[in-house]
Formats: structure tokens, sequence, C-alpha cells
């Protein structure tokens, strides 16, 4: 298939490359045009401006936003809107609040233009990995971008296959599920951010009480000197704690045991506040997850080991770096 894809920063170049390397065309458009002369050099249309990349795709026409949630979003979605026509797609593959994405969808229905919203996870790794996604909007639109998304998804792999009963959706094993209606895919990822909050969290802390034993205020039989990366690297293999996060914590162990080119200061990016300020609204209970929002939030005025721990986990699967390290 052809598309269009905007936005040329880490996961919108993975995602254009991996559809290349799939046999996709690909027209990309960044502000920054030595980002899209980079992906053009790998087979790439470029594109110069928005209605650029427009003119460059066949009618009908897909086009897919890689961009940061809120004011760039809003703005290139608008800009596209006057654009596109009747029967082309338009997808928001970032961190887009759910309640975004029913607005636009509502606004662009009168000119037939299709919206559908992906929850995209994957971070850095997604170019080899693949992209596991979450998806709203109508079943004519998904049906249609199915090649594209078998494409970025990572497939059956090497995970072992659940008994599944006859009759489930078969893309769930491939890593992509049509969630429900525009708004749905934002709000599965939203809420699988939320989790992931929780479980960087757990990590954390369980390896600051790890360092802690060595404390020289505990009886000094009782303090133990642990090397943390051994510990994460056997935690990995059989263990029921094992998960990527726990793979890319022993990585960072590996190469910095200490830590030391992380402060501690460890960002959010609006999805754990969305989380729970949704499971408000639904009267659910979210202890685990709203600590962890509130860990962050400390963590950019005292920070632990444990929280540079956080960091490095983030840097792992995001490249994300601390944007609050010098608060």
């Amino acid at each position: 298939m052809q598309l269009g894809v905007i936005g040329m920063g880490r996961m919108g170049a993975g995602i254009a490359r991996r559809l290349m390397r799939g046999g996709h065309a690909c027209v990309v458009y960044d502000r920054d045009a030595a980002a899209v002369a980079t992906v053009a050099a790998d087979g790439a249309t470029g594109a110069g401006d928005l209605a650029d990349l427009v003119a460059k795709l066949e009618a009908p026409r897909v086009v897919w936003v890689m961009l940061p949630a809120g004011g760039p979003t809003e703005e290139v979605s608008a800009a596209l809107a006057d654009l596109l026509g009747a029967g082309d797609i338009l997808i928001d593959g970032g961190n887009t609040f759910y309640r975004d994405d029913i607005r636009r969808a509502k606004a662009l229905a009168p000119k037939g233009i299709r919206y559908v919203d992906i929850g995209t996870s994957g971070g850095v790794w997604g170019l080899e990995r693949g992209f596991c996604m979450m998806i709203g909007g109508e079943s004519a639109a998904v049906d249609r971008i199915d090649p594209i998304l078998r494409t970025l998804a990572p497939g059956l792999g090497d995970i072992a296959r659940t008994q599944r009963p006859a009759g489930a959706d078969p893309r769930a094993e491939l890593g992509y599920i049509h969630a429900g209606k525009a708004g749905a895919g934002h709000f599965v990822k939203m809420v699988h951010n939320g989790i992931e909050y929780g479980l960087m969290q757990a990590y954390a802390e369980g390896f600051d009480i790890l360092k802690g034993k060595a404390s020289a205020a505990l009886p000094e039989d009782e303090r133990f000197d642990l090397d943390l990366m051994d510990v994460a690297e056997v935690w990995r293999r059989g263990s029921v704690v094992s998960s990527w996060l726990l793979d890319l914590t022993a990585q960072a162990l590996a190469g910095d045991p200490k830590l030391g080119s992380y402060t501690g200061a460890v960002d959010d990016s609006g999805e754990g506040r969305w989380t729970i300020a949704a499971a408000i609204e639904e009267a659910v209970s979210v202890d685990v997850l709203a600590a962890a929002l509130f860990a962050r939030f400390r963590s950019r005025q005292d920070h632990t080991f444990g929280e540079r721990l956080l960091s490095a986990m983030r840097y792992g699967f995001g490249g994300h770096v601390e944007e609050a390290a010098s608060r």
C-alpha cells in the first residue's frame, strides 16, 4: 500500500522504515528537512509540506500522523482536514487523549474522511521487533489498512500461543487489535501506559531494597553487598517476574552498575494522569498506578537509585531523555 507518514521522530521514522521493508510505499514529511532526507535515503518519497504530501498520494489516501499529543497533532490534523477528501483515512498513531479522538472523528465524518486512532507501543525497538497496536475506528477503515497493520505488528514470533476459543480474532496473536469505535484504541493504550508506570515502579522499589541491604545503618552480619546486575540477569531466566522491562533493567545495569549517567528525575507523558482520571470517573481503585504516578512527581525533587533505574528503563524502551534532569 501507499501511505503518508507525518513526523520523522524516533517512532515515526521507524514506522516508515518497517513499512518500506515490507514492500509499502511511504511519502514522508517533517518540519525538519534533514529528518525527511534521512528517511528518503532509505527509499521514501520526501514531501516539502503537508499539501505536497497529500498531492503525492493516490486517492483514496491514507495519512499516518506520528507527532506529540496536543498542539502539534491538533495543528496538523486540522490542516489535513482541509486537504483530504471523502474516502481518505486519517490515522493518529501518537499518544492522544481518547476524547480528542472522539471529537476529531465526529468533525471529519461530514467530510467523508475516516478517522482511525492507533495506540502504538514498541518505542525505538519497533523497527526490528514490531509495534503492538491498539486501534479505534470504523471497521471498514480498519480493514482497509490491515496490510499496513500486519506489516507493522510483531507477528506470532516465538511467544507460546494461548489456547484461545474458536472464532477469536486472530489479529490479537499477531500484535494488534481493533479495540472498538473512535477513541477506543487510545483508551486501551492509555491504560497500558498506566500499568507500565506501576510495573516500572515495582522494579525500581525492589532494586532499591536490594541496594539498601548494604547500608551501614544495618547490623554488620545482616548486610549483603548484592550484585544487582546479576540479580537482574538471573530473574530474566525462568523467574515469574521476567519481562521486557526487566531485560532493559539488566542491560542498563550491565552498562552502568551505579546508573551514574541518570539523575533519577522521571518525567510522565500524560497518559498516567489520564488513566487515574478515568479510574476516578469509573470509581475504580488503582492504588498502585496512582502511587507510581505520584512517585514520578516526587522524583523530580529527590532522586533515589530506584528512580535512576526508572530513567534507565524509559531510555531503554523509548529513548526518552531526562527532560526534568536540570530541575
